[in-house]
C-alpha cells in the first residue's frame, strides 16, 4: 500500500517571489514536513467552493485542519472581542464544510490549534475569544512570535493517551480556547488552569483536536498515529458526502456578514 494522502488546509494570502506579488496558497512547511516524516503524502488544500468538497474528501485518506487566525465569532453567534482577528470568511466556510464532510465520511482527521476551534464550532460549540480576560494573564501566549512549551494532562483511556501517555510537554501559542464543548466531543487534555487542550470526537475512527502545535515540536507520535489511521480504509460511508456538504452549506448561509480584512495571522 502506498503512502496515504493527507490534505492540509491552507489559506489565500498575498505572497512575493522573485519580481511577483500575487495571491498564493499559503501553509507553513512544518505541517508538510511532519506529515511526510510520519509516512504520509502531504497535499495543501486551498479554500475552494462547496461543490468541490465531495471530490476532495473522496480523494483523501486523512485531513489536517491547520492553525491560523481566529474563527469568525458570528459563526457561534457572538460579537467580536477587540482582540479577535478580522475573519477570513473563505477559509472559515471551507474548513467548516471540510470537517463536517470528514466526520460524515469517517475520514481520519487531526485539527491543530485554530483547527480544533473550527471543529468545536462545527459541532455547535463556542469559544473564549480572549483567554487573558478569564485567566488574568498571558500564560498561553507569553510570546507573540514563538511557541512556548507547557504541560498538559491527558485523560486515561483516550486515544490521545494511547499515543502520548498521561501527560506531555507541548509547544503552544494561543489567546483563544474552547468555551462550550460541541456535540459529540469529549475533553481529553487540559492545562493546570483548566483550559481545554485536546478533544476527541466520540465514535470516529480518528478524530482528534489539539490546542497546541505538534508540527513545531520534536515529538512526532501524534502525526505517526494520525497517518497510520489514514492507512486503514473505511468500512463504510454512512451519509453521502455531497449530501452532508449541502446540509452544512445551508446551515451557514445566513451567517458571517462582516467584511473581511487581511492583517497578518496571529497564531
Amino acid at each position: 500500500m502506498g503512502r496515504p494522502i493527507i490534505g492540509i488546509t491552507g489559506e489565500l494570502e498575498a505572497a512575493r517571489w522573485r519580481t511577483w506579488i500575487r495571491e498564493a496558497v499559503v501553509s507553513p512547511v512544518s505541517y508538510t514536513r511532519a506529515v511526510e516524516r510520519s509516512g504520509g503524502t502531504p497535499v495543501v488544500l486551498p479554500p475552494v467552493p462547496s461543490s468541490s468538497i465531495p471530490s476532495l474528501i473522496a480523494a483523501l485518506d486523512g485531513l489536517l485542519v491547520a492553525g491560523g487566525r481566529d474563527v469568525d465569532p458570528a459563526l457561534y453567534d457572538e460579537s467580536p472581542h477587540d482582540q479577535t482577528d478580522q475573519p477570513d470568511h473563505r477559509r472559515d466556510r471551507f474548513e467548516l464544510l471540510m470537517i463536517r464532510a470528514a466526520i460524515e465520511a469517517d475520514l481520519p482527521f487531526l485539527a491543530v490549534c485554530r483547527g480544533m476551534q473550527v471543529l468545536n464550532v462545527a459541532r455547535g460549540g463556542t469559544l473564549i475569544q480572549h483567554l487573558p480576560d478569564q485567566l488574568g494573564n498571558e500564560s498561553h501566549r507569553p510570546d507573540p512570535v514563538k511557541m512556548v512549551p507547557h504541560d498538559v494532562q491527558i485523560s486515561a483511556g483516550s486515544k490521545l493517551a494511547d499515543v502520548l501517555g498521561g501527560s506531555a510537554l507541548v509547544p503552544a501559542s494561543h489567546h483563544q480556547a474552547i468555551n462550550r464543548l460541541g456535540t459529540g466531543l469529549t475533553t481529553v487534555a487540559w492545562t493546570e488552569d483548566k483550559v481545554v487542550e485536546a478533544v476527541e470526537l466520540t465514535g470516529h475512527r480518528f478524530g482528534i483536536g489539539v490546542q497546541w502545535h505538534p508540527e513545531e515540536g520534536d515529538d512526532a507520535r501524534i502525526f505517526e498515529a494520525f497517518v497510520n489511521a489514514a492507512k486503514v480504509a473505511p468500512v463504510s460511508q454512512p451519509v453521502p458526502v455531497a449530501q452532508a456538504v449541502g446540509q452544512s452549506a445551508g446551515d451557514m448561509s445566513s451567517r458571517s456578514k462582516r467584511p473581511a480584512k487581511r492583517p497578518a495571522a496571529r497564531r
